[in-house]
């Protein structure tokens, strides 16, 4: 069966990087009617961050990539596991990896080492000095087993390293680089297990995916150069090797590599501003991938169908926050008005628009869902309909209009609104009276609806006059046109 895997370090947030890769990984194990793994790497103990695991687990979920087996998060936000390949948290498989390192040592393929940490700073300054690639030496190659345990008895500090083969080369077969192949003799002798008792990302990541029995590793181009450490450590073990698949790197605008200093890169930094997660998908699915058609709007259903390794660049993609922009445009304006209430709760409660009946919330955000980018903006898009707010008497005016002629349209508008039945108000009705008595009149539009949609919305930037009066009611149509004449 098809395998593929996610497996996040818990450094306190989900990178939209990471979550393009999660995504690839998920598209590929349904398409292929397959099993997608959420595994926690987090032996790098010095980048560990409390709660990073939660926050991770609760950001895919946000984002609708369940895990078919792993690590998951139940309802009361506790981490639970589901599968037979457990545990799925890295750090509570130490044993496993001490078992796997003491393999590759009794094979000869590992050995340990005891060079200090000042002896590899000089001997990286040596190389960088006579212009070498700098890598450990291999001085500890020649430490036999015997004294190797003796110096441990003495109580040395060491590490583990693998024996990297010093001639030949490795190569594989990437799915969307094609045939890669690196000369084995530039390929240091990698640490394996930490002085700590923690193994590497090299040794954790091949035992794992190994015993989880992951047939396809899906991950950042920035790992393409320890693929060979990992082939090699397949063949050490004499376990089947998995396909690789490298995804490019996500750029900056300027085409540097996606960074915090140029914007944000947590995806609940973007949940937070309110951007819905089927656009998020939709948009991380896009970058760097082309369908082949002129189709931009995917369905995840529809993700799983098309997606093809084939047609993933191998040039670097540009995350590119206006085409984000565009995509939470969409699909907000696909939502129903009560299910855009609903998705925007949280930013309503937090601006106390929560208590407002739900009905007339729906008729409020209507007016609005055009023109809102993101969530987070509804409520303040909105408020107007709620609280008139403060203005000031001269935006009443249009510009080719005076004082006195705005007075005049403001009072006969509000006698003429009062003409209509609350059982006929609706945006169409009042549309089709105030639209005859402008012809009857011989008025100037500008003259007539300016006044009137700033005297409804206190705004000069607002939806149309006729909108605004439909979702206020009669009522409050009348009393905003009452106190705008007050203020003239």
């Amino acid at each position: 069966m098809i395998k593929t895997r996610f497996a996040p370090s818990p450094t306190g947030y989900l990178h939209v990087g990471g979550l393009r890769i999660a995504l690839t990984d998920f598209l590929y194990a349904r398409q292929q009617s397959g099993s997608f793994v959420l595994r926690i790497e987090d032996t790098d103990r010095e980048r560990f961050v409390e709660g990073g695991k939660e926050n991770i687990l609760r950001t895919l979920g946000w984002a609708g990539l369940q895990p078919d087996e792993g690590a998951t998060m139940s309802g009361s936000g506790e981490i639970t596991e589901m599968g037979q390949n457990g545990p799925y948290i890295q750090s509570e498989r130490l044993d496993i990896y001490k078992k796997h390192v003491d393999q590759l040592i009794e094979k000869g393929h590992a050995y340990h080492c005891f060079c200090t940490k000042d002896r590899l700073t000089e001997l990286r300054k040596v190389q960088e000095a006579s212009h070498l690639p700098t890598g450990y030496d291999g001085l500890c190659r020649s430490v036999s087993l015997d004294e190797a345990k003796k110096r441990i008895q003495n109580s040395e500090q060491y590490v583990v390293r693998m024996k990297m083969p010093q001639h030949g080369t490795t190569k594989f077969v990437d799915l969307i680089r094609g045939e890669v192949e690196f000369k084995n003799e530039l390929i240091d002798d990698q640490v394996i297990l930490k002085s700590d008792g923690f193994p590497t990302y090299h040794l954790a990541v091949v035992v794992d995916d190994h015993l989880m029995e992951i047939t396809h590793v899906i991950r950042g181009e920035e790992w393409l150069s320890s693929t060979p450490k990992h082939i090699v450590l397949y063949d050490m073990f004499g376990w089947n090797i998995p396909q690789f698949s490298h995804l490019p790197l996500l750029l900056n605008p300027d085409r540097s590599k996606l960074s915090k200093r140029q914007g944000d890169v947590a995806v609940e930094d973007y949940q937070k501003k309110g951007y819905l997660p089927e656009a998020m998908i939709n948009f991380v699915a896009m970058l760097g991938w082309n369908p082949g058609t002129e189709q931009e709007l995917f369905t995840l259903d529809e993700l799983v169908k098309k997606f093809s390794f084939q047609k993933v660049n191998k040039s670097g993609a540009v995350f590119n926050l206006e085409k984000l922009d565009w995509y939470n445009q969409q699909y907000i304006r696909k939502l129903s008005n009560e299910e855009l209430v609903e998705r925007a709760e949280p930013w309503l409660i937090e601006a106390g628009l929560n208590r407002v009946n739900k009905q007339f919330l729906a008729k409020a955000v209507a007016l609005e869902k055009e023109r809102i980018v993101t969530l987070a903006e509804l409520p303040k898009a909105i408020k107007f309909l709620i609280e008139l707010p403060e203005y000031d008497a001269s935006i009443l005016v249009w510009k080719k209009s005076t004082k006195e002629i705005a007075k005049a349209m403001l009072e006969n508008m509000e006698k003429l609104l009062n003409t209509i039945d609350t059982q006929d108000w609706k945006k169409e009705f009042i549309e089709q009276k105030v639209g005859e008595w402008i012809q009857e009149n011989k008025y100037k539009v500008g003259d007539v609806l300016w006044p009137m949609r700033v005297a409804l919305s206190g705004q000069q930037n607002s939806p149309g006059p006729y909108e605004i009066a439909d979702v206020l009611g009669k009522e409050k149509t009348l009393e905003r046109l009452r106190q705008a004449f007050s203020k003239l």
